[in-house]
């Protein structure tokens, strides 16, 4: 429960109200974390919430915040020399990448930040890589700066929006559309394709639904449940749902398991 200090060495504006924060440990490091666990970000004086790890490499995490109150936007504003406080890692990750099979990544706004680790494991085979991204606006859209890099590794990344500007040329509608212009093999190909979904609860409920429409295996598709975390650690229940509780149980869970949780609940 005690938080282990961390400076911010490097910060990067994504849009107007995200930033990705670069932290580095001031003495021991955390554990190794997996693609899809959080940490418990905590803004000195001001409070904690978690965060999903959006990338990093050793002892250095990535977090991608949007500020959206106090302690987020305390944290997002925090310049390059602030130390925080980090608790973790949390949570039950992304599955690890299949060893074969078709890969489709499905992102909403910033639910595209926990997937990024995902992504950036897929480029060690990108041929079989999927990446779909939907946002409200263009201004929304997060990582803009890495999707050629994607592109030029051999990843097919797809990218839309739900309302256009003048400037903007590309897709406009929500992200399933995108979906008919990837070839997804059958869910009875061997090996089956394999979907990982992130974004608000609406988008991975249709987001799921569309993908094992598409053929892939009900599963084989897992999503990122995002509830009201306060210990990170199986105790205080905050975050229960119903037989689960998120941060112990999730937030990764397959689409199933997740329509069964949500069933009961207006998405």
């Amino acid at each position: 429960m005690t938080p282990r200090p961390y400076r911010v060495v490097h910060r990067h504006e994504e849009t107007a109200d995200t930033v990705t924060l670069r932290l580095a440990p001031v003495g021991d490091a955390l554990a190794a974390w997996s693609p899809g666990q959080f940490t418990m970000v905590y803004a000195f004086g001001v409070g904690e919430i978690p965060v999903s790890i959006s990338g990093g490499s050793g002892p250095v995490i990535e977090h991608t915040v949007r500020a959206v109150g106090a302690v987020s936007r305390a944290i997002a504003n925090a310049p390059v020399g602030t130390v925080l406080g980090l608790r973790g890692p949390f949570g039950r990750g992304w599955p690890d990448l299949p060893p074969e099979g078709d890969v489709i990544v499905l992102a909403g706004g910033i639910g595209l930040a926990p997937l990024r680790p995902v992504i950036l494991a897929g480029l060690d085979d990108p041929g079989r890589l999927s990446v779909l991204i939907g946002a409200r606006t263009p201004a929304d859209l997060i990582f803009t700066a890495e999707y050629d890099r994607w592109r030029a590794a051999g990843a097919r990344v797809l990218v839309t929006v739900d309302r256009a500007t003048a400037a903007w040329a590309g897709p406009v509608g929500v992200v399933t559309t995108l979906l008919s212009q990837v070839p997804i093999a059958s869910g009875d190909a061997t090996p089956p394709p394999t979907g990982y979904v992130c974004g608000p609860e609406i988008m991975m409920r249709l987001g799921a639904e569309a993908l094992v429409a598409a053929g892939v295996p009900p599963h084989r598709v897992w999503v990122s449940l995002e509830r009201n975390m306060r210990c990170g650690i199986a105790l205080c229940g905050h975050c229960q749902l119903g037989p689960i509780l998120v941060c112990r149980d999730g937030p990764v869970v397959d689409a199933g398991s997740a329509a069964r949780l949500l069933q009961h609940q207006e998405l």
